[in-house]
């Protein structure tokens, strides 16, 4: 298998994976609505779901590992000229943070949610585990997993969908594709900015679901091309 199909392949699989463990999380746990929820609701439905919503979490998480490898090895693909390595490097950001953001629920809400869980905990212990939830919650989840994650999605999907127009490896077409749909998740990436930080922008939050759609069968089209 050489570089291309290899990349092919990953960019099929990262978007079908994605999209998968985004279903079922949706199935078992409501997510992502339940993100919305105060946090004691939040966390009592995550400790019912039982180390099969942890597992499940963790298998949302290799999510941005997957996107990581296709990110390089479309990068190599295309050639390491212009602005291919400062793609590359934004790529694997990009997975990186979104990593970040989704371990949060492997690592650190599971012992929140047995504290809230425990009848023999105080509430002065019970309220602090509450105060740690809404804060990771806020900057792990909006801030790294939400903010910097469309951000730098957005931000390779333009530098990527560029060096793909420039480039006979991949149809110029699809390059353009990720131009328009990279510009709207670095716009949607200002959600929960400055002015909108506190309820959020409407226009935003109904336009992400529909730009990741989008840019899901953005890298199944590349792949495909890149397989055949």
């Amino acid at each position: 298998m050489n570089v291309e199909t290899a990349a092919g392949v990953l960019l099929i699989v990262a978007p079908l994976w994605f999209n998968i463990m985004f279903a079922l999380l949706g199935k078992r746990f409501d997510y992502p609505a339940i993100l919305r929820r105060p946090a004691d609701e939040i966390l009592a439905r995550f400790r019912a779901g039982g180390g099969s919503l942890i597992l499940l979490w963790w298998a949302f998480m290799l999510s941005g590992l997957i996107l990581i490898a296709a990110v390089v090895l479309l990068g190599q693909s295309l050639g390491f000229w212009g602005i291919v390595p400062l793609a590359m490097t934004i790529g694997v950001l990009a997975g990186l943070v979104q990593m970040l953001g989704l371990l949060r629920w492997v690592y650190l809400v599971p012992p929140l949610a047995r504290t809230i869980a425990d009848p023999t905990v105080g509430a002065g212990q019970r309220d602090a585990s509450l105060a740690v939830f809404r804060a990771m919650h806020q900057y792990l989840g909006v801030g790294v997993g939400e903010h910097l994650g469309y951000l730098f999605t957005g931000t390779w999907s333009v530098l990527a969908g560029v060096a793909v127009a420039r480039r006979d490896v991949i149809p110029s077409w699809l390059g353009w594709v990720g131009v328009v749909v990279g510009a709207g998740l670095i716009i949607g990436s200002a959600e929960f900015l400055g002015p909108n930080e506190e309820h959020g922008w409407r226009l935003a939050g109904a336009a992400i679901p529909i730009l990741y759609v989008v840019w899901s069968i953005w890298l199944l089209a590349m792949g495909i091309a890149l397989v055949a």
